[in-house]
């Protein structure tokens, strides 16, 4: 570190050392500076007097606490010098104490206050300096003051808009930091909860039609072997789907880039609903699907969002009420496609667990990530319905 960079900062560290230094040199300067002719009967020279040594004392002394009480210590500084050319007609330079003052005033307030206070002040000399010590208006020893008084006030408020734009500065750059910070963490949660919702939707099918299956193999096994068989031919195929879309998932997770870059990968739309039914009536649930309307190409994520609701909804079937006949209907309407599946609610006298309720959640998320409306619940007479309306206009579009 410089010398003068390390003297600098241990200064403003300790601001009443900085300003006692300031005090004595200025009062070194009131006691050294050549004093204007004083001829006194004898036409001698007078030298400055012991009120003067007491006045300088006052007003030097006062300067340690500027910055502490700036405007008393201006109006100390200001009444000592008025003093000063009352009692000895200012033969010392006590207008640099109140120039030094009025220099810290404008660097803490606002600039009306500042200018206003610089403008008082040297009113105050001029008159002090034309009414008590005789000069003229127009006088070197009255301009000078007031010239040094206004380059103090200016140089105030510039250092004051300095440290209040430094201020802003900062204040920006933090505030932008925290925004950058929030916005990385909502995009790492959004971008968990996408891929919980993935895996969820590609492995809870699959899985869900595994367990199926293996029911029934294991309940005709002994009795019906052939059966049995195609059951757990079942089971190997949804294996190897669950497999094959796993390793997908997983490769697109690896690979290299923006998450941006996974939505660009083919999905699965509702041109896959076919494939979608047929795995589960395969599996042994009863299931019926119409589509009304205009089949029509659709947003990407619309698209997505209506398939993934299929698969969820029936898979929740299979889960929970394996037993029950299900309903599958897609209507198309110019701006919206509408997804409703209903079951008749026969419970699966094996007594499947009721799960955890992910899937209601990733219906939901799913269906509200497209501006659309999600509605599921139980009716009236029993069974379940999961209903869901997607906007197809082209804010999704991708």
């Amino acid at each position: 570190m410089r010398p003068l960079t390390w003297l600098r900062q241990e200064l403003l560290s300790r601001p009443y050392v900085a300003d006692t230094i300031l005090a004595v040199c200025v009062y070194a300067m009131t006691l050294l500076a050549p004093l204007p002719p004083g001829v006194g009967p004898d036409g001698r020279i007078q030298p400055l007097t012991t009120s003067g040594l007491v006045l300088a004392s006052v007003v030097c002394g006062a300067l340690i606490f500027r910055q502490r009480w700036p405007r008393a210590v201006l109006a100390v500084t200001v009444a000592g010098f008025v003093a000063s050319v009352v009692i000895d007609g200012g033969r010392g330079p006590l207008d640099l104490g109140p120039a030094i003052v009025v220099y810290t005033v404008a660097s803490r307030f606002p600039r009306r206050k500042a200018w206003v206070c610089g403008g008082l002040v040297a009113l105050v000399v001029t008159v002090t300096k034309v009414v008590f010590a005789g000069s003229a208006w127009l006088a070197p020893e009255v301009l000078a003051p007031i010239a040094s008084i206004g380059m103090a006030t200016a140089v105030g408020d510039a250092l004051r808009s300095r440290r209040a734009y430094v201020a802003a500065v900062e204040e920006r750059a933090r505030r932008a930091e925290e925004t950058r910070e929030e916005e990385a963490e909502r995009r790492v949660m959004e971008e968990r909860l996408r891929i919980a919702r993935e895996l969820h939707d590609v492995l809870a099918h699959h899985i869900a039609l595994i367990n199926v299956q293996a029911q029934v193999a294991a309940h005709v096994l002994a009795t019906e072997p052939e059966q049995a068989r195609a059951a757990l031919g079942h089971v190997r195929t949804a294996g190897k789907e669950a497999l094959e879309e796993l390793r997908t998932t997983v490769g697109l997770l690896r690979r290299p880039g923006s998450g941006d870059e996974l939505l660009t990968e083919p999905a699965p739309g509702l041109d896959r609903l076919p494939e979608l039914i047929d795995s589960f009536t395969s599996a042994g649930l009863k299931l019926g699907w119409t589509v009304y309307g205009d089949p029509r190409p659709l947003p990407a994520p619309v698209d997505l969002a209506a398939f993934r609701i299929v698969q969820e909804a029936l898979t929740n079937v299979s889960k929970h009420a394996p037993r029950a006949t299900a309903s599958v209907r897609i209507d198309y309407t110019p701006d919206e496609v509408i997804v409703e599946v209903v079951d008749d609610g026969e419970s699966d006298p094996l007594g499947i667990s009721p799960g955890t309720g992910h899937g209601l959640i990733g219906m939901r998320e799913r269906a509200l990530s497209v501006e659309g409306i999600f509605r599921a619940g139980p009716m009236g007479d029993g069974g379940f319905r999961v209903r869901a309306v997607l906007p197809t206009s082209r804010k999704n579009e991708p």
